[in-house]
């Protein structure tokens, strides 16, 4: 079973930007649609981006399209998300996930948080 670990997270001030990357290990990450979810402190678990196995496929929450990119080095069993202009409201600990591709649509996977594995996640805080 694949297993995921997060990193990239940290402390910046608003505007600044920052790359999570998401490294499988113990199966192929072509085989699965990989996605970014986040919570904050009080809040439910939400989808912020998700993508499919080759990378064709996309799905942007709307507080973030224009400002996060998706992206994945399948040669590198890697994902990224790459963060711009962050807000404060992006402050949350944020969970690299994985679904088998082809057993369901990308953006239900992020809107429906269906995921078969979870990883440890990675804070993130934006604060002046």
């Amino acid at each position: 079973q694949v297993q995921l670990v997060e990193s990239g997270g940290g402390l910046v001030q608003p505007g600044e930007s920052l790359r999570l990357s998401c490294v499988a290990s113990g199966s192929t990450l072509t085989s699965y649609y990989i996605g970014w979810f986040r919570q904050a402190p009080g809040k439910e678990r939400e989808g912020v981006s998700c993508i499919g196995d080759e990378s064709s496929t996309t799905y942007y929450a709307d507080s973030v399209k224009g400002r996060f990119t998706i992206s994945r080095d399948n040669a590198k069993n890697t994902v990224y998300l790459q963060m711009n202009n962050l807000k404060p409201e992006d402050t949350a600990v944020y969970y690299c996930a994985a679904k088998p591709r082809f057993t369901t649509f990308v953006s239900m996977m992020c809107v429906n948080r269906l995921i078969s594995k979870w990883g440890q996640g990675t804070q993130v805080t934006v604060s002046s």
